[in-house]
């Protein structure tokens, strides 16, 4: 094993930090596949259905393992003394994933998701029981046990205790990212769209400092930073990277990425402007787009803890995204990176943004 001198005057040699710890939301979400969206009181049908992996933490760690990352893999999180829990555990355990530190409680029940996706589009509606998820405190997650060299926290916007003011920061995850930052790991911060866009000045601005890497899409950008980026069904390029721009100078340390159906922008410090286009997966294809939000994060975050390029980590985004969209739910579309990758090559890529 290699080792490398710690930061201490006491000469002590330590392993260097590998690996990814991945924190907060732990969802089972059930799959229903419907033959149309109804208006109310109207009836669908139900054509198929299937649990799955949801929250992301459970998707960015599965999507790793599928992807063939060949290096640690851990969760932190709540989850139900239920059948659900017990899933979630054993599905970890048969990806190789460290659930040492997700805790079991009998306050709650696991928390799910009924996702509704129409057959024909792909599009999904998430009918969200918050359960367990809603109770999981930074206080229950101890940091100094891992030597992960990333933490992943996702989603704020749906974590109501940490979500929630802290005892020396704004809010209790900021608190969790400054401890995090503190005992040397990098970050990497996720967030789920909320129709209430005052809380994001709320909760999502005081993580910012201690978040060096910042995934979010594009409406979740124009709610963080009051501007609007899609118009008329297309993105103002302009606006979209004046909302990176403004999340940077907001605090966030190193890259703001932002995905949206076209293909994902990263800007980075000091002023460094990266566009990748999305895979052109042909539509009849698509079996469902839940998940693809984490899907890209696990590819950037896979390429990240390889030393590769940010240009290269946002191809292996995109081509985990384009992956996704092959299964119903979230993770079971992943295949090994190569793989993934291929998918780029055999369908191209969409035109670049202008």
């Amino acid at each position: 094993m290699d080792f490398s001198r710690s930061g201490g005057n006491d000469g002590r040699l330590v392993a260097p930090r590998n690996g990814l710890l991945a924190a907060g939301n732990w969802i089972v979400d059930h799959v229903k596949m419907i033959d149309a969206w109804p208006s109310q009181d109207t009836l669908v049908n139900i054509e198929a259905e299937q649990d799955g992996t949801g929250g992301a933490p459970f998707n960015v760690l599965v999507d790793l393992a599928r992807l063939g990352a060949d290096f640690p893999l851990a969760g932190a999180g709540l989850v139900g003394m239920d059948g659900p829990g017990d899933w979630v555990i054993k599905t970890c355990a048969d990806y190789g994933i460290d659930t040492s530190l997700i805790v079991r409680t009998d306050r709650a029940p696991t928390s799910y998701t009924d996702v509704m996706t129409v057959k024909g589009t792909g599009r999904r509606t998430f009918f969200h029981q918050r359960g367990a998820n809603a109770l999981f405190d930074a206080d229950m997650l101890d940091l100094s046990t891992s030597t992960a060299r990333f933490f992943h926290l996702g989603y704020l916007m749906l974590l109501d205790r940490l979500d929630g003011p802290g005892n020396r920061r704004a809010t209790r995850s900021a608190e969790l990212l400054e401890r995090a930052v503190t005992s040397g790991f990098q970050t990497s911060v996720d967030l789920v769209s909320d129709e209430r866009q005052d809380r994001y000045a709320s909760v999502v601005h005081p993580t910012l400092p201690y978040a060096d890497v910042l995934f979010l899409n594009e409406i979740e950008a124009e709610r963080v930073v009051s501007r609007r980026i899609r118009r008329a069904e297309a993105i103002d390029v302009p606006a979209l990277i004046d909302a990176a721009r403004r999340l940077l100078a907001a605090g966030v340390r190193r890259w703001v990425v932002v995905h949206f159906p076209e293909g994902v922008l990263a800007v980075g410090r000091p002023d460094t402007v990266l566009f990748q286009p999305s895979v052109n997966f042909p539509a009849e294809s698509i079996r469902g787009s839940a998940g693809a939000g984490d899907a890209l994060a696990a590819g950037v975050l896979l390429g990240l803890h390889q030393g590769v390029p940010m240009q290269d980590a946002l191809r292996f985004g995109v081509c985990a995204a384009a992956a996704s969209l092959r299964y119903p739910s979230c993770t079971l579309g992943i295949s090994p990176s190569s793989e993934c990758l291929a998918l780029g090559e055999r369908y191209g890529y969409r035109p670049a943004l202008t």
